[in-house]
């Protein structure tokens, strides 16, 4: 399955993506896609119930506004300097073990809303990056176990501030929190629907040029290790978004000089089986 989320910000309605690619209104099943929904067997009810009323759903109109394909997860979880090549262009040496930050979930939204600068903001940069969401609670799982805990995938771009995040006391977590910071979607698909998630193409492009194209297959920590990982330190709960990493590419390590984000500049990325995102760039209207 593919779920989906559309309608005004913070009003959205619950749908589904069907093969043919009709985004349907499921408003009728009568739950968000939420925390309580993975936590209460939900893909596995959605699933009975689609196959005695997908067929008397409604079309959602095209004009419709996609928003984050999961309600506000309890957390936002972030792995760090996780592709070989991106590490790399960063100067850093490769992690022996996974580097762990969070996102603010305040900063999720659609796949399709804009991304705002912040304001002060010198150093807006992208991220195209592979998310995993967690299906039910997690504490302590094992490498071996760790697929049984993971509800589906989705595309997110891991927008951040560099001078937030590496001049402003070394807490990665204020380069990654500013509202529209995390794009998310346009859909969530069941795991399922991905074959092998450490085969997926993954790129980026800014205003038309390529910036970012590699494969999840450079992963340094693969989902397994992560989620087995994340879960010693925390319990994962239902919902809950982990960001596996970006491959190389961002602004911060283009040659011969870093460029970020502006005004008016058009984000576009995709991940094989996950969709097609795309936001444009404008100043934080409350700045």
């Amino acid at each position: 399955m593919k779920l989906i989320r559309f309608g005004e910000a913070g009003k959205e309605k619950p749908g589904i993506q069907d093969k043919e690619g009709r985004n349907l209104d499921c408003s009728s099943f009568g739950e968000d896609w939420n925390e309580d929904f993975f936590t209460n067997n939900g893909l596995s009810r959605l699933k009975s119930w689609l196959g005695a009323n997908q067929a008397n759903l409604q079309e959602i109109p095209l004009s419709a506004r996609i928003g984050s394909p999961i309600a506000r997860p309890s957390k936002i979880i972030c792995v760090g300097l996780n592709y070989r090549k991106h590490a790399a262009e960063a100067g850093m040496a490769v992690p022996e073990i996974p580097i762990i930050f969070m996102k603010a979930t305040s900063s999720l939204c659609g796949p399709y809303d804009p991304i705002y600068i912040p304001k002060n903001s010198v150093q807006t940069d992208w991220e195209v990056e592979l998310a995993v969401v967690i299906g039910k609670r997690a504490k302590y799982v094992s490498k071996e176990n760790a697929y049984e805990y993971i509800a589906g995938y989705c595309l997110h771009n891991d927008v951040s501030e560099r001078d937030f995040q590496l001049r402003h006391g070394g807490q990665w977590v204020k380069g990654k929190s500013a509202d529209h910071f995390a794009p998310l979607g346009p859909f969530l698909a069941t795991k399922e629907e991905i074959e092998d998630p450490h085969q997926l193409r993954l790129w980026l492009k800014l205003n038309g040029k390529m910036l970012q194209d590699s494969n999840t297959s450079d992963l340094i920590f693969d989902i397994p290790t992560i989620v087995s990982h994340i879960s010693q330190y925390m319990t994962l709960l239902p919902g809950d978004v982990i960001s596996t990493g970006t491959p190389a590419g961002v602004g911060m390590g283009l040659k011969p000089e870093p460029k970020y984000l502006e005004h008016g500049d058009i984000v576009e990325l995709g991940i094989d089986g996950l969709g097609i995102s795309r936001q444009v760039v404008m100043n934080d209207p409350e700045a």
